[in-house]
Order: C-alpha cells, then structure tokens, then sequence
C-alpha cells in the first residue's frame, strides 16, 4: 500500500523526469506548458525530477514563473540523488571526494586536465572540470561555452565521438577505482562511483511503496546517463528526444 503522504494521489505511481531534452532544452528553461502539464500530473501521480547537475543549475531550469521544484516536486533528486528532497525536506546525501580518497581524485583530476589540453577540438571555453558533492563533470569544451557552442560541439561530438573516446580512455586508465563515466547533456561527462548512477535515487522512494515508477529521460542508450534507471527493473522506462515527447506521453499515460 502506497505510504499515506500519497494516498489521496487517484493514481498510486511514481513519475519521475530526466531535466534536459526531457523538461527543457540543455540549461534552457522549461516552457510555460511543461509547467502546467507538471502541476496537471501532481494532482494524479507523484512526480520527482532526477538529474546529474546540481540542485542550483536544475533549479534554473525549472524555476519557471512561481514555479518552486523544491515545493511542487514531490521528490527532488540533483546530482543523480545524491542530493535528494522529499516534500521539500532534505535525505541524507553522499560525498565523492571522501568516497575515492583526495590522492586518487588528484590523480583522476591531473590525467584529465593533461588530456584535454592535448586534445585536438575546435575551441576550447574554461571549466573543464567541475566538482559536485556527489561527481565531477568533465567537459572537453568547458562549461563556460555559449549555447550556439554547446550545440555546435555536440553536432561535431555526434561526428567525432570526442566524449565517447576520452571515457573509454578514462575507464581503462583508471579501472582500479571503480567508476562510472555517464554521457549526458550536449558538452559533458559524469565520473562518479559504482551505483551513484541515477537508480541511486531509487532507493529513496522504496519505502512509499508506489505501485509504478516510470521513468522520462532522453540517454536511455547504453552509455547515457538515464541508460541505468530507464532498463532498470524496478521502472517503466520511456525514451523521449524532447520536452514535446514528454508531454505528449504523460497526457496519453496519465491525463487522457
């Protein structure tokens, strides 16, 4: 039976939402009619986010009009939920750095900085690594790239498979730590340990025992950053290339 904070949803399941190409474009904010499909959806399911980027950056996203994610979410889950909410309360969160050890993370950090210095791509913006509670965030562009950069390298990305190499690179340089590198977004890679996939949220939400949890995301290839959870057993998955997919599913699913 699912727990008495959802028991007077009409419909018992869980739906929880990729950020980018699922809600709104890559660091773009969602549009008015995502906002209204979301607060449409609550009054039926529960609904969560799940995103690798930290709280901050999804809350730009998402913090559309008076639009609150920590306030109507009902599960808030930054950086793979590794920061987690519930209700708008904090869960318990997780630390890579005191995971892998601050040798290792140098030794991680120093290779990947050597290696997009040696790499051959058409510009090169700064912050190339950013440091997360629970990851670190490569970028061979760097974060500071302009959103015309961003979908200009992922067009040559999607040619060149510049992310695709430098991780496998990464996984058999560094197999004695046992990591996970996680393509997402259009400019960027996840490092985080073993399990700190996005199924690491999962394990919030087990005790409201919802009868469903589905699942939107847009990498549901391997390799993708939502591969994890949307093959995960304890889901329904559903693979969409846009925010418009989304809609269009959650209103027949859910809304119709």
């Amino acid at each position: 039976m699912v727990s008495a904070d959802f028991a007077e949803r009409p419909v018992k399941k869980l739906v929880l939402f990729d950020v980018d190409d699922t809600l709104s474009p890559p660091r773009k904010g969602a549009s008015p009619e995502i906002i209204q499909l979301l607060r449409d959806l609550r009054k039926q399911v529960a609904i969560g986010f799940v995103g690798g980027s930290d709280l901050v950056k999804i809350s730009e996203q998402l913090s559309v009009g008076d639009f609150n994610v920590l306030e109507e979410f009902d599960f808030g889950f930054a950086e793979n939920g590794l920061t987690a909410y519930r209700l708008g309360k904090s869960l318990e969160s997780q630390s890579f750095i005191k995971t892998i050890g601050d040798k290792d993370y140098q030794e991680l950090v120093n290779f990947i900085l050597h290696y997009i210095a040696d790499m051959s791509i058409p510009i090169k913006r700064g912050t190339f690594v950013e440091f997360r509670k629970g990851m670190i965030n490569v970028s061979p562009i760097g974060r500071n790239a302009t959103v015309q950069e961003r979908d200009d390298f992922e067009a040559y990305d999607k040619e060149h498979h510049v992310r695709a190499d430098f991780v496998g690179v990464l996984r058999e340089k560094f197999k004695r730590l046992n990591l996970t590198f996680s393509i997402g977004g259009q400019i960027s890679f996840d490092v985080f340990p073993h399990g700190w996939d996005k199924t690491y949220c999962l394990r919030h939400v087990e005790k409201d025992n919802f009868e469903e949890i589905h699942f939107f995301g847009d990498k549901t290839s391997k390799g993708g950053n939502d591969y994890e959870i949307f093959s995960d057993s304890r889901t329904v998955g559903h693979a969409v290339k846009s925010p418009a997919d989304t809609m269009r599913i959650c209103t027949e699913l859910f809304l119709s």
